[in-house]
């Protein structure tokens, strides 16, 4: 059985996995070879770092309409959020973008529930937003595991 959380609990869980993903993506802009996936995966950083921002500004009662009280009950799987690996020192390329990809599609699932959860308002419309920001991270790492594990050869 989940446990219940406050909203206030389920967004700083949320907050501190998009630090992780910051953490997360700027280390493998350092471990990978193509300047293209870098600055990828530098621009992924700072759009979680924006995220960040934007779930603390609900924290600290900055949107203006449609929020909900943080100390309302929430019963979502948060635990599902967390992912079943986490990232090591001997993870490969393939598997850490596999980890991310995974993280992504999580954090959609994460903002797209909360979301469902508020009336119509600039607290929803910043968590839907969220959510499509996600699931484009989530494509965009996609498409650097391939690169990765689907490498062109020279004979096409």
């Amino acid at each position: 059985m989940a446990k219940e959380m406050s909203l206030k609990e389920v967004l700083e869980g949320a907050i501190e996995k998009e630090i992780e993903a910051q953490r997360l993506y700027t280390g493998l802009s350092r471990r990978v070879k193509d300047e293209e996936a870098r600055h990828a995966l530098e621009g992924l950083a700072r759009e979680e770092k924006g995220h960040q921002k934007r779930l603390e500004g609900y924290l600290e009662g900055r949107l203006s309409g449609g929020t909900l009280s943080t100390k309302q009950a929430v019963d979502y799987k948060i635990a599902e959020m967390a992912g079943k690996a986490e990232p090591s020192e001997d993870m490969g390329l393939k598997e850490t973008f596999l980890l991310a990809a995974n993280r992504e599609k999580a954090s959609h699932a994460l903002y797209t529930g909360l979301a469902g959860m508020h009336p119509p308002g600039e607290a929803r419309r910043v968590l839907l937003d969220l959510a499509a920001q996600e699931m484009e991270h989530k494509q965009r790492v996609e498409s650097l595991y391939t690169q990765v594990a689907f490498p062109q050869t020279d004979g096409g």
